[in-house]
């Protein structure tokens, strides 16, 4: 019997010098302005004495995120804005998609609901809080009711913008090609629509943050806003920048998931590279 020869082990080849570098420089890159921000943040109190007592550093802020973290408070005020803006937002966003294409598709239903779309879009929704608290009370209700109508105004007129801006070459070849009124709305304009609808989603979220917790600086008993204002009583700087960053971290949180869900189903989108 011929005895069996084993494999020679290989060791992988090492990459190139230059591929290490590319590996490198693409997180060097992508922290590099977040490197530059703190840096400055932690050179500003040092300026003065008056910026020592107006900015405080990122080890003072950290000192005092660390007690929230442990005793849960700072997670009940997060989860108590992000599930309001979550809601609001898909609910805005829901209710305009229907009003969208009519506007979209329908150029008479455009010139006659257009005037009056115009006119309740140019009313910001923080001036609308003192309504819905009179008529709503202070509870979830009149909140989530105000990012409803700030999502919904802000998703329309990317929905009916981007959907009257369709190419009408892709209808007229499926009519062309004998498709039904049915089949050209979900085969061709439905497809062509839904990058519209992904980007009127993160613009809502844009707005609804920012109108959030405006409503929660009045009449919220937690949230990141109510936490700012109570904050902002006793002059706890350190506070009110956490609230701050936790906005800005869990904003930019959930429009990079947006972008992900955009890549999967909109990747047949041509794009400017």
């Amino acid at each position: 019997m011929s005895k069996s020869k084993s494999l020679p082990f290989r060791t992988p080849a090492p990459l190139p010098a230059g591929r290490h570098l590319r590996l490198l420089g693409k997180p060097l890159l992508l922290g590099l302005p977040w490197a530059v921000l703190l840096a400055l943040w932690t050179a500003v109190p040092h300026l003065s004495e008056r910026y020592a007592a107006l900015v405080p550093s990122p080890a003072s802020v950290l000192r005092h995120a660390l007690p929230m973290l442990a005793d849960g408070s700072l997670f009940v005020h997060w989860a108590a804005s992000a599930s309001r803006v979550i809601g609001g937002v898909l609910l805005g966003v829901l209710a305009a998609v229907p009003v969208g294409f009519v506007l979209g598709w329908y150029a008479g239903a455009r010139r006659l609901l257009t005037p009056l779309l115009n006119f309740f879009r140019a009313l910001p929704p923080i001036a609308l809080i003192p309504l819905t608290i009179v008529y709503f009370g202070i509870g979830e209700a009149a909140k989530i009711l105000v990012l409803v109508y700030a999502a919904f105004f802000t998703a329309v007129v990317v929905l009916y913008e981007g959907i009257s801006r369709i190419a009408p070459i892709y209808v007229n070849v499926a009519r062309t090609l004998g498709a039904s009124e049915r089949e050209l709305f979900l085969r061709v304009v439905l497809p062509l629509a839904l990058p519209h609808v992904l980007t009127a989603t993160r613009v809502a979220l844009g707005v609804g943050w920012m109108t959030l917790v405006a409503s929660e600086l009045v009449s919220a008993q937690n949230g990141l806003g109510s936490m700012i204002q109570v904050a902002a009583s006793y002059f706890q700087l350190e506070v009110i920048y956490l609230g701050l960053i936790c906005i800005g971290f869990t904003a930019m949180a959930m429009d990079f998931l947006l972008v992900r869900l955009s890549a999967r189903l909109v990747g047949w989108q041509e794009r400017v590279k």
